[in-house]
């Protein structure tokens, strides 16, 4: 075989291998790492900064990896992950599952030499994701607030990769992705209910109903504003922060509570508009306050 021939082999495996850890997911998750570590009080080194930001990007490719994993036959029932390399016969079960355990065994060694609350947290995470609410997702519609715990638990641990321990502005952050999440989470199950229906997913929406579901949203989205603007009350960050997190909070807020009111609204129209609004809100506000923080 040329190595003409070998390249045009090994780079959609290597593609393949790498779209099973989400990376747009990861690099959402090395923001709120990297924000978590800024924000903390202390200092930390060049080098153990990388290694945490490294070792958090590899755990969380392995939890997604052993995902897709689990996942493999219920993806192909939905549009969104019908293109994944396993629903899509691109790559080997077998494979897949060697790749997630690999990366897991890489990074868990790594994230314990950052410090043993990282460590632990990062174990938190994982098996969270993997061995609960992957699952759970099959069992009830309220897999989604398991399954973000360890969506929002990145920035804690660059907090713990800092401070060695749990602290309130780490918990702050975590609280900030966490309740982010919830209506993101349910705006798009909203309008993709009967992809998730279809594949046995049994999400809020498709179980009580839409309306039920927006009060759920607006719940959230409602005790995300006093919690994204603590970080200013506890002096983590200063008043052009405390502005801008006011006003994406209230325009998320805006857009998620207008499906009680609006009935030329529908839900799937509804569910899109909370879904994009929560596409702006989490990376803006993380913007804001990396710029805060340097400022």
């Amino acid at each position: 075989m040329s190595t003409a021939a070998a390249s045009s082999r090994v780079r959609p495996f290597l593609a393949d291998l790498i779209a099973l850890t989400k990376p747009r997911v990861t690099s959402l998750v090395i923001a709120t790492a990297a924000v978590g570590m800024g924000l903390a009080p202390g200092a930390i080194s060049f080098t153990h900064a990388a290694l945490m930001l490294t070792a958090t990007v590899i755990v969380v490719g392995s939890a997604n990896a052993l995902n897709c994993w689990l996942e493999r036959d219920t993806d192909g029932f939905m549009t969104r992950t019908a293109g994944r390399p396993l629903p899509a016969g691109r790559l080997d079960a077998g494979v897949a599952l060697l790749f997630g355990l690999v990366l897991a065994a890489v990074s868990l060694p790594l994230l314990y030499a950052v410090n043993s609350t990282t460590g632990h947290l990062g174990l938190l995470a994982l098996v969270s994701y993997v061995a609960v609410y992957t699952p759970m997702k099959f069992l009830s519609p309220h897999a989604m607030v398991v399954g973000a715990v360890p969506g929002a638990l990145p920035p804690l641990m660059g907090w713990t990769a800092v401070t060695g321990g749990v602290g309130a502005g780490g918990l702050v952050l975590f609280g900030i992705v966490f309740l982010w999440q919830m209506p993101h989470v349910i705006g798009l199950s909203t309008y993709r209910r009967t992809e998730y229906m279809n594949a046995g997913i049994r999400v809020l929406p498709a179980v009580y109903g839409p309306r039920k579901a927006k009060w759920h949203a607006c719940g959230w989205v409602l005790t995300l504003l006093p919690v994204s603007a603590s970080l200013y009350w506890l002096e983590l960050a200063g008043p052009v922060y405390l502005v801008v997190a006011l006003l994406l909070s209230g325009v998320y807020a805006l857009a998620t509570l207008q499906g009680l009111w609006r009935r030329d609204l529908s839900a799937d129209q509804w569910g899109r508009k909370v879904f994009f609004a929560s596409l702006m809100y989490l990376p803006l506000l993380f913007t804001v306050l990396m710029l805060d923080m340097v400022g």
